[in-house]
């Protein structure tokens, strides 16, 4: 398994009238979390688009456990549990800095050129940077 954490502090513009956290901003901090992930690996997601590959979201899963709120350093753990083929899944565990869980999900993605929408393999340079990670 393959694990990163990155944190992000929360914006004012990212809360509702509440001052939570608005619950669509979650999708985002995944998405950050995905995207440095793949950075720490020393392949950057621009790579993969620069090769013409793309991935698309195709399931999300969200569990919301207590609101963040403005100002509120988060912690995301980001974990990729299975050695991706053409599919790759993330599971994520966001925590505030008392160490509290805010919200864990999933999101399931797939790799496709995108010239042609078809998937596509995971590209044999980055499987060689994670398959350490996977015994």
């Amino acid at each position: 398994m393959y694990q990163q954490e990155v944190k992000i502090r929360v914006r004012y513009a990212e809360t509702d009238q509440m001052g939570y956290v608005y619950y669509g901003n979650y999708a985002t901090y995944y998405e950050v979390a995905r995207v440095e992930a793949f950075r720490s690996l020393g392949f950057p997601y621009k790579k993969l688009e620069e090769m013409g590959i793309g991935m698309p979201v195709l399931s999300l899963n969200v569990n919301y456990h207590q609101p963040a709120k403005y100002d509120d350093l988060l912690t995301i753990l980001v974990s990729i549990p299975e050695r991706p083929r053409a599919r790759i899944k993330f599971h994520y565990e966001v925590t505030n800095e008392a160490g509290k869980l805010i919200n864990t999900g999933a999101t399931e993605l797939v790799f496709i050129k995108m010239d042609t929408g078809r998937p596509v393999r995971l590209p044999e340079v980055m499987d060689k940077l994670i398959q350490p990670h996977f015994h």
